[in-house]
């Protein structure tokens, strides 16, 4: 069974073929790309059209690759030792099963998202190594060793906020998202708001791609918050004429917060399309 996109989700053939590849070698797909791209929703779509469970591991700043294996809970035993009760006898009742550990579980094989692994600590994608190489891990308070059942088909996400260690970098099946070009979006607008008016479509597209290439701008708007942007345009029925007005008071396009996030690129936005207006008129 192999990965073809589907129906929500608008795949190029490079990424299938990576998809499949990385199924094929047994090895992680890490997936790169700018934040907004559908790296996260790359991982719901595989697991829904391969017809497996997908189990999702979101990583923070904070989080230790141990937590992904197990916890054991030392202070909730010692409590429960105070007050006599009887399950503290059996170690096992501390143990919290991690992300990894339930992928390792599963009866059937299923899709483990390792969700913007750069986010966590430098040492966080070396701590992992062995586990993801062997596919099993030692749990040192019960002194057992537990391995897959199944290998899980894993998809590691990176924003690219931090370089990832060479080792882990071997170990990976690498692919970067590259950002939609005006007909890959155009596709990708037309499976969330298939009814969208056409002209609405395309004067949108052009001011959201005209956004993306101004010089100096400090966070270029993504896929997604395209999306957000359209959702908006239709629910407040803005036409396509006020996209594209003259108007000097209106230099922005309407309800630009969902593309704009800071005052620097409001101001820059502000400036340059000034600029580009007064040298037509």
């Amino acid at each position: 069974m192999k990965f073809t996109g589907s129906d929500n989700y608008i795949a190029t053939p490079d990424l299938m073929l990576a998809v499949n590849a990385a199924v094929t070698l047994q090895r992680p797909l890490l997936i790169k790309g700018e934040p907004g791209t559908g790296k996260t929703m790359l991982a719901e779509e595989v697991a829904e059209s391969l017809g497996k469970k997908l189990i999702q591991w979101h990583i923070k700043s904070t989080t230790k690759a141990q937590q992904g294996l197990y916890e054991y809970d030392a202070v909730s035993r010692l409590r429960d030792s105070q007050l006599g009760e009887e399950k503290v006898k059996d170690i096992r009742n501390y143990i919290h099963q991690g992300m990894l550990w339930r992928a390792f579980d599963a009866d059937e094989q299923v899709v483990l998202l390792i969700d913007e692994i750069d986010k966590a600590d430098i040492e966080f994608p070396n701590d992992l190594l062995r586990e993801l190489d062997r596919m099993e891990f030692y749990v040192y308070e019960t002194r057992e060793t537990v391995v897959a059942k199944h290998r899980p088909i894993i998809i590691i996400t990176s924003n690219n906020e931090k370089e990832l260690p060479d080792a882990f970098l071997r170990r990976c099946f690498f692919h970067y998202i590259r950002f939609p070009d005006r007909d890959v979006m155009q596709q990708i607008v037309d499976v969330h708001y298939p009814g969208l008016k056409k002209n609405l479509l395309k004067e949108a597209l052009e001011v959201f791609f005209d956004i993306r290439e101004l010089p100096g701008l400090k966070k270029k708007p993504s896929t997604s918050e395209l999306l957000d942007w359209i959702k908006l345009l239709v629910a407040e029925d803005i036409s396509p004429e006020a996209l594209r007005s003259n108007d000097a008071a209106s230099l922005i396009p309407p309800l630009y917060g969902a593309l704009l996030k800071n005052e620097q690129d409001v101001h820059l936005f502000e400036r340059l399309a000034f600029l580009s207006r007064a040298r037509k008129n």
